[in-house]
């Protein structure tokens, strides 16, 4: 008794709670503070005051305070303050995460309502967070099947239906806000809350336009010769068995033709090599212009050319494609300053009739092919059983002997 109230205040607390007190007495208004009493122990209570002044008109008689023990109630506090702090360090660690990975994710509600899109997701889909929040996903996230441009199936709904991760369809476009497309790979999987009830869906997605278009650039050029673009000897062998294959089933002929440039050699090594290569160049063009869109006209390397005839009725079909040829060169090449005239020696080989095996058709074309060059060059030869093997007929034109021919 007779001891100031403010004496029980802890040290730390004091300053700051007399200065209030003051405040309101002097604007004569309710005193309200929380507080840390130090009791004699030296322990701390945790205190709600209240306190107003006790007057009779202006006559001040002094004031009622009431001091309310909250401890429990800011033990309580602060753990609740502890755990969302902790919670909102959680998510801004998980918001920096989402943002700093390469894949785009979207998440939704059960009814498929878009409620999350991280920066990512914001550049492809071209839906700023504050736009798409609300929307429905296929409004913000809209998929196409690349091939037949039919709106792809929803992977959010199939996740929360089947209650399982689901991928996207192969060849799947993304069409962005702006209307902008690009090939893209995804997953869906659910969400559950802690009862393991599914609560939505999330969709994670990335840009595959350049690694698809390389992985095609790729395919192409192993496929492919790199100075003409035409088929290279891989991609021939490949359509000679597929070809074979059908012929066989549809009861149908076969025919490849072996394409020689008769004299290149000489224009090449006269020349230039830059010159050979536009006059092969060109030569390619002409050859594909005589041929149907279902053949393939492959270069083997060289000045040397292979054409096949998929699904022929009959060998003279392929008598025809060679006076075609040969007729296609007489025109004489405009290779720069240079007018170059070229003629051609070609080889017919025939499945079924020479041979069902498609390295022995290829073989016999060959031979047929160096026939041709020995019986005077710009012709065409079928090849027979009785025709030399390409290796004596190679050794023949380089011995010398054969060399007019070449």
């Amino acid at each position: 008794m007779g001891t100031n109230w403010s004496k029980a205040i802890h040290p730390e607390d004091r300053q700051r709670v007399v200065a209030e007190w003051r405040d309101a007495a002097r604007e004569k208004e309710l005193f309200q503070a929380e507080v840390r009493f130090l009791r004699e122990d030296q322990s701390v209570v945790w205190t709600r005051l209240n306190a107003i002044a006790m007057r009779d008109g202006d006559v001040l008689h002094g004031y009622v305070q009431t001091v309310e023990d909250i401890t429990e109630r800011m033990m309580v506090d602060s753990v609740l303050r502890a755990a969302e702090e902790s919670l909102y360090e959680e998510k801004e660690r998980a918001q920096v995460t989402l943002n700093s990975i390469g894949d785009a994710v979207v998440t939704t509600d059960p009814a498929g309502k878009v409620n999350y899109l991280n920066v990512v997701a914001e550049r492809m889909t071209g839906w700023s967070s504050d736009d798409a929040l609300g929307q429905p996903l296929p409004d913000v996230f809209r998929i196409i099947d690349g091939a037949t441009r039919e709106v792809a199936m929803n992977p959010a709904q199939r996740a929360i239906s089947e209650n399982r991760t689901v991928g996207l369809a192969a060849d799947c476009l993304l069409i962005r806000r702006d209307g902008f497309e690009f090939a893209i790979e995804d997953s869906a999987a659910p969400i559950h809350d802690r009862n393991g009830r599914v609560t939505g869906a999330v969709i994670v997605f990335h840009d595959v336009s350049e690694s698809r278009a390389m992985a095609e650039k790729m395919a192409y050029q192993a496929q492919h010769d790199f100075l003409t673009g035409l088929a290279n000897r891989s991609l021939l062998t490949e359509r000679l068995s597929q070809a074979i294959a059908l012929a066989k089933r549809h009861k149908k002929q076969v025919a490849l033709l072996f394409v020689d440039l008769d004299d290149f050699k000489s224009i090449n090594d006269s020349m230039g090599h830059a010159v050979g290569d536009q006059l092969l160049k060109l030569v390619a063009d002409r050859l594909v212009t005589c041929v149907r869109g279902t053949d393939t006209v492959c270069r083997q390397g060289g000045d040397e050319f292979v054409i096949l005839l998929a699904e022929i009725e009959q060998v003279q079909d392929a008598a025809n494609v060679a006076d075609k040829l040969l007729a296609a060169l007489v025109v004489p090449q405009q290779v720069g300053e240079h007018e170059l005239s070229v003629t051609l020696s070609i080889g017919i080989s025939v499945y079924p009739d020479d041979s069902h095996n498609v390295d022995t058709v290829m073989q016999n074309a060959d031979t047929a092919m160096y026939q041709a060059k020995e019986d005077g060059r710009n012709n065409y030869k079928f090849f027979r059983h009785d025709m030399r093997a390409p290796g004596a007929r190679r050794l023949f034109v380089e011995s010398g002997y054969g060399r007019d021919a070449a």
